[in-house]
């Protein structure tokens, strides 16, 4: 796919992508995900995504080629490729900080780099195409194993270990209330993942009856719109005794609607780094205390955010890019003993080429869709 400016992508013929460092793997993709961060970048809100790029950062495929100095995976393997790119020896890797590489991002001194999101995020064509390029495969890219899914697979890439390192960061304790914000894939796995945890109560709030529906049933939690409600603050802190909730993890980012002020600035004129609408409703919903997970996207730009509340309520605040290769062990054997069931996450899968309805079908909400998988025409080949 290419990027042609807001809201406008489409399936074209591309140069094979070439071994560029002796580090440096070609893959050819076998399954690759429309994500909700790509909305950000389709939509225009992210700086820097240039026309001419590819997207994609969830992404398994075949090793067909390999640099002289690849060995931890070979011509032929079956891999999944977490959408950080991560060198695996700087002083954050050293750390299992992969998603903030200090090498493989020249552009940034936050974010590492990330497959197909951005010059912001090093530029990097992503794997929503026929084959793409992977840097670092002696540290990336993961065999997998031989009795899984491929459609399992492709959700280990990022919604997975997101949501499940958003329920970690939310530092949950047993019997706690989690609220998640956004019943997209990621607050949907997070509010799955916050089980695991010890969570007594998890709630989820959206705006789509379809989605809290479905987070229902995948997830075991309650749900709420929060077009139902004159207030999503007020209403937290009712149904847990006006204390607020012990965890909240904001699951939206960048595109949260539900404010006019926030909309306006953050969506339609690009003042802040998207509207931080969630933000605000996590801040003043969690109890005085409590702890707040941000995994939603933010751009690199401020936000206007209630920053005295969280200070005046003693709240911890932690959010990263997710560092998806320290987690795969453990999620690997979640999914294979049954814990975990990425794929009932997806709710349509399309050939690649049809990518731009791809895309307006997850953007606009229709069809019910959840979560979108693309198949190379490649695949079979």
């Amino acid at each position: 796919m290419e990027y042609r400016g807001p809201r406008r992508v489409r399936a074209v013929q591309k140069p094979m992508p070439e071994i560029k460092h002796p580090q440096d793997a070609i893959v050819k993709v076998l399954r690759t995900c429309i994500c909700g961060s790509d909305l950000h970048l389709y939509n225009g809100n992210v700086p820097d995504t240039r026309v001419g790029s590819t997207f994609g950062h969830e992404f398994v495929g075949e090793i067909v080629e390999v640099g002289k100095d690849v060995t931890k995976v070979k011509v032929g393997d079956r891999v999944l490729v977490p959408f950080n790119i991560a060198c695996g020896e700087c002083h954050f890797c050293r750390q299992g900080m992969y998603g903030n590489c200090h090498e493989s991002n020249t552009e940034s001194t936050a974010v590492g780099a990330i497959f197909g999101y951005s010059h912001t995020a090093g530029g990097f064509n992503g794997g929503q195409a026929e084959y793409a390029r992977v840097p670092y495969a002696n540290v990336g890219p993961t065999i997998i194993p031989a009795d899984m899914d491929l459609d399992d697979a492709v959700l280990l890439t990022d919604v997975v270990p997101t949501g499940y390192q958003a329920a970690e960061m939310a530092g949950i304790q047993t019997g706690d209330t989690v609220v998640v914000f956004g019943a997209g894939p990621i607050g949907i796995m997070a509010a799955r993942c916050a089980w695991l945890f010890g969570a007594g109560r998890v709630i989820i709030i959206d705006k789509e009856d379809y989605r809290l529906d479905f987070a229902r049933s995948y997830s075991y939690c309650e749900a709420y719109n929060y077009r139902e409600m004159n207030d999503p603050v007020m209403f937290i802190k009712k149904i847990t005794d006006w204390m607020g909730a012990d965890c909240v993890i904001d699951a939206v980012g960048a595109e949260a609607q539900g404010n006019a002020l926030q909309t306006i600035t953050g969506r339609k004129l690009l003042l802040q780094a998207g509207s931080a609408t969630a933000l605000h409703w996590a801040i003043n919903s969690v109890k005085k205390g409590g702890v707040l997970s941000i995994v939603g996207v933010y751009g690199p730009t401020d936000n206007l955010v209630p920053i005295g509340n969280m200070m005046n309520k003693g709240l911890t605040m932690r959010g990263n890019q997710t560092s998806v290769k320290r987690l795969l062990p453990r999620l690997i054997e979640h999914v294979q003993n049954g814990t975990l069931n990425p794929k009932g996450l997806i709710t349509h899968r399309i050939p690649l080429e049809e990518v731009a309805d791809g895309y307006r079908m997850f953007s606009a909400k229709l069809d019910n869709c959840i979560k979108t998988v693309m198949i190379p025409p490649t695949v079979n080949q």
